[in-house]
């Protein structure tokens, strides 16, 4: 990340932003980007999502100006129709992506010293959270709700150049944020079979990670490795029996999602963010969160889960206090798109969403943060030579 620091805009929350100053070159920002963001992205599950926020954020409970974190800030569908629709809210958008914040920065300015944008990643939600809470009076350190939205984002597809989307030609780049960071060339250049098979299996649950890992491999050895997007995708449609290549859709989308995956480090960021977005929602607080692959919905139930059960032993006749549970499920489970959203918005067939109110103080039930995990595989540097970084 690029230490350089440029402000955004100033808002009610007593500060300047900051953000990092790359943003991807031939990008300029202008009135017409910000529209065709606003063209471009169709939020999903848009109206369910503002409904399970606003008990947080109006009537007897709600202060007076309500706050919301939008972890995945992207275009800024979600911030805009919240902004809308919830008057007296201020909204902190967070994105690792400059060319995202640049663009929803544009998109919302309308809004004034409501909405402020800061270019991150999601893990420091909880910073975010105390410093907004300082700066709006507020001695608890926590904000009313927060909304997350995983995985890539439209703005990241629909950019052929970004190397997300396998269904164009592009350089295989797949970085969130461009100014620093491994590539997914950079894995499939320098990742032996072994750790390539383990980054398909474990980050795209891709049942033929082995073949399609010594395919790139041996591609590598013969002085041809894979040089972009579609090489990349015919190299994976090769690899996979054609008995499997008949559902599923394209059998390049678990390989991609897999080395996103990998070079955003997506999971590992996940699993911090959600338990530090817990603990930074008040006592009737709101987290809202979609998923659209099972690795992350497995991690957002599991922190969820541990938050709707008594933590207290199951031999014990009574449940101590400080053992009840801290969470209340606001969703009967997850939901999911209906046809009418299917046909308005295609994107949305995988979404899971799940949403949760906060019903003790996070000061005296704390959502436990993951144990750091040991690198079993450490990243291994790109070879002289190729791109810098």
């Amino acid at each position: 990340m690029n230490d350089t620091r440029t402000t955004v805009s100033s808002g009610p929350f007593g500060r300047v932003d900051e953000v990092d100053e790359a943003v991807p070159a031939g990008r300029p920002v202008a009135e017409s980007d910000a529209a065709q963001a606003a063209e471009l992205h169709t939020p999903v599950l848009l109206r369910q999502c503002l409904d399970l926020l606003a008990p947080a954020l109006v009537g007897p409970n709600a202060p007076a100006r309500p706050i919301l974190i939008d972890c995945t800030l992207g275009m800024g569908g979600h911030s805009e129709a919240a902004l809308e629709r919830f008057e007296n809210l201020s909204v902190i958008g967070i994105d690792r992506d400059p060319e995202a914040i640049a663009l929803a920065s544009a998109r919302l300015a309308r809004f004034g010293e409501r909405f402020r944008a800061v270019c991150a990643t999601y893990d420091r939600v909880d910073s975010l959270a105390s410093d907004a809470a300082e700066a709006a009076g507020r001695r608890s350190g926590v904000v009313d709700a927060i909304l997350m939205d995983l995985g890539v984002s439209s703005l990241q597809l629909d950019r052929a150049e970004r190397g997300f989307s396998y269904l164009r030609s592009a350089p295989l780049d797949m970085r969130m944020d461009q100014s620093g960071g491994r590539t997914a060339q950079d894995i499939l250049d320098t990742a032996d079979e072994h750790e390539l098979a383990r980054i398909l299996r474990v980050y795209g649950e891709e049942r033929f990670a082995a073949r399609i890992a010594a395919g790139v491999v041996r591609r590598r050895e013969a002085g041809d490795p894979v040089r972009s997007t579609d090489a990349l995708a015919e190299l994976v449609r090769a690899c996979v029996p054609a008995a499997a290549r008949r559902t599923g859709g394209n059998p390049a989308k678990r390989t991609f999602q897999a080395l996103r995956v990998a070079v955003n480090a997506e999971l590992a960021v996940l699993e911090r963010a959600v338990p530090r977005a817990l603990n930074s929602i008040r006592v009737g607080g709101r987290i809202v969160i979609e998923s659209y692959q099972s690795l992350e919905d497995r991690i957002v139930k599991r922190v969820l889960a541990a938050g709707f059960s008594s933590s207290a032993p199951q031999e014990l006749p009574f449940v101590p206090q400080d053992a009840m549970p801290y969470l209340e499920p606001a969703t009967h489970g997850a939901l999911k798109a209906d046809d009418n959203e299917l046909a308005a918005n295609p994107r949305s067939a995988p979404v899971r969403l799940r949403a949760a109110t906060r019903i003790r103080p996070a000061a005296e039930a704390p959502a436990p943060e993951p144990a750091p995990r040991p690198r079993t595989h450490p990243a291994r540097k790109p070879a002289q030579g190729r791109r810098g970084r």
